[in-house]
């Protein structure tokens, strides 16, 4: 009784803070937010929780209850997973949909839980294969927004991947630590019997299915698509001492898709406005020795080309020197007489003869 007290009294409150956390954001977000709030009213129904979420038997043929996979990111069973939801959702609107747009993010949003949704329904399609046990695909039920959680980390991971969360005495924790770390505490707290165990199957579908989508699928304003920075690279989602293997696992996986048509050969593409000088790029079918004799040649063409220049004003000036010099004319000065000093009785007179030179210029 004195929680549900408690819990009245901060209501006024906890509005306020939604009220913030929702303002200024899109349509899309506060549609979201109003449905999951709506089908959390719902999820007191057994069969309208069957109906919505996702059952691997049931998703798959013959049943092939498509909409489940549509609906079932809406629905929440307790009240501190919708808390998590909204927040997450706002948080999105916030940061995320201002660089994406509001198209972008619905486009984000709605791949991912499809994706999610397929994926959590195949795991446990393989589980069943490996066990035999009809419980994993009728008595499972995926709901929710983990995946879309998921999706949330790696977009931030991708946006700010250096921006420090809190330092530790063992390290620091940054955002492209969070999405593996969040899905190994879920998969402690699934362990101990404090979480469902479809939440770190959606968590670790919603990280594959949001990085596959940001790296090689989403399209930018310049035309390009994905993200091929190496700091977003399958491989840094994981502690520096197992990113060796991870990524000789990984790119040996990507080849082979390449090789079968599912995926695009990665190509990169430089912008040498910002290359910082003396970069040298050896390009395929070119010898590196030819390269540089050639750049040899060329720096020696542009010396020699440049000493000339200068050497130009310098030969117009020794030019101006040896040039035939015109005959003098003499000019005539006239004879001027010097005044004489006044006597003074405290200085004897001392006579002075001036003589007076006429010069002339020859």
């Amino acid at each position: 009784m004195a929680a549900i007290k408690g819990l009245g009294r901060n209501i006024p409150y906890l509005r306020q803070q939604f009220a913030a956390l929702l303002g200024n954001t899109s349509t899309s977000v506060k549609f979201i937010c109003v449905v999951v709030l709506f089908s959390y009213c719902l999820s007191f129904s057994t069969e309208t929780v069957r109906l919505l979420s996702v059952t691997p038997g049931y998703l798959l043929p013959p049943a092939f209850w498509i909409w489940t996979a549509f609906t079932f990111c809406f629905l929440e069973i307790h009240f501190w997973e919708v808390c998590v939801d909204i927040v997450t959702v706002g948080l999105c609107g916030k940061l995320i949909e201002p660089l994406w747009g509001a198209m972008e993010m619905m486009t984000f949003f709605a791949i991912v839980n499809f994706g999610v949704a397929v994926l959590s329904a195949l795991f446990y399609l393989f589980l069943y294969m490996c066990t035999n046990d009809p419980d994993l695909l009728f008595d499972i039920h995926i709901h929710g927004l983990t995946g879309y959680i998921a999706g949330v980390t790696v977009a931030v991971k991708q946006i700010m991947p250096d921006h420090i969360l809190v330092k530790t005495p063992i390290g620091k924790i940054t955002n492209r630590n969070i999405p593996l770390m969040v899905w190994v505490m879920g998969v402690i707290l699934w362990l101990f019997g404090l979480l469902e165990g479809t939440h770190p199957t959606m968590f670790l579908s919603g990280i594959l299915i949001s990085w596959i989508y940001l790296r090689f699928y989403q399209k930018h304003n310049n035309g390009t698509r994905g993200d091929m920075a190496d700091n977003f690279t399958f491989a840094s989602f994981f502690p520096n001492v197992l990113q060796p293997p991870i990524a000789v696992v990984s790119n040996t996986v990507h080849g082979f898709f390449v090789r079968i048509g599912i995926c695009r050969k990665v190509v990169r593409r430089f912008d040498m406005s910002n290359a910082p000088p003396g970069l040298i790029i050896n390009l395929p079918g070119i010898d590196p020795h030819d390269s540089e004799r050639r750049r040899q040649i060329a720096l020696k063409a542009l010396s020699e080309r440049l000493s000339k220049d200068h050497a130009k004003p310098w030969q117009q000036e020794r030019a101006k020197k040896h040039s035939p010099v015109p005959p003098a004319v003499s000019i005539p000065i006239p004879d001027t007489t010097t005044p004489k000093p006044l006597a003074s009785p405290l200085i004897p007179q001392v006579s002075v003869n001036i003589h007076n030179h006429t010069s002339t210029a020859t």
